[in-house]
């Protein structure tokens, strides 16, 4: 058994598909699902309460939608990693939640192992992004935002960013500049902050766009 066991959180309105991640993911030997909420409200309420690492947050629910319970995880600063499962392949329906803080995206009808994949992959630190998504998020971007900011980066700080874009996480970052954990969290933050971003989404976003990515 894997020494880290990933803790899941299930929110989806219909129990049928609560329970088909269920049983997709209790054959996994690193993933241990503790918990399920039956829309966004109840999602963010079992989040705080069962600090779960990974929850897979429906988009369309009644009531608190993912996309609202996205938002309040972030005020709430829950480090908590969100991933969407989402039957809609619209793009101004995972946009919005990926810029809300979602980690990634995977539908509804994903192939056990790739879903399994998925959790341990954002769980990682990655940032799940099909390429035309990752393209409407650029797309939105203005134009002139951010670009004279870059120059306030250090060398250091360019090369974390420039691996932020390349999808590594703040422990294969490390490890590729020789560095601790917790100077690669002070770079990233001091990135965010200077780019006036949110999260790592947004960083490797700017990072594509502005030529910082390798």
């Amino acid at each position: 058994m894997a020494d880290k066991i990933i803790r899941v959180l299930l929110v989806d309105d219909h129990q049928v598909v609560r329970r088909g991640l269920r049983t997709f993911l209790e054959i996994q030997d690193d993933i241990e699902v503790v918990g399920e909420a039956a829309d966004g409200a109840e999602g963010v309420a079992r989040t705080e309460e069962l600090r779960p690492d990974v929850v897979l947050m429906d988009i369309k629910m009644p009531g608190t939608d993912g996309i609202e319970a996205l938002r309040k995880l972030r005020e709430l600063e829950n480090p908590a990693k969100v991933l969407i499962v989402t039957s809609f392949t619209e793009q101004r329906t995972v946009v919005p939640a990926l810029r809300a803080g979602a980690s990634g995206y995977v539908y509804k009808d994903v192939d056990p192992d790739a879903l399994a994949g998925a959790i341990r992959s954002v769980h990682a630190g990655h940032v799940l992004l099909q390429p035309e998504v990752a393209g409407a998020l650029l797309a939105q971007e203005d134009a002139g935002s951010g670009t004279g900011r870059g120059n306030t980066l250090t060398e250091r700080e360019r090369e974390v960013l420039s691996l932020i874009a390349d999808g590594r996480s703040n422990r294969e970052i490390a490890r590729a500049l020789v560095l601790s954990e917790k100077t690669v969290k002070t770079h990233v933050s001091n990135i965010l902050m200077k780019l006036d971003l949110s999260d790592r989404t947004q960083a490797a976003l700017w990072a594509v766009r502005h030529g910082v990515a390798g």
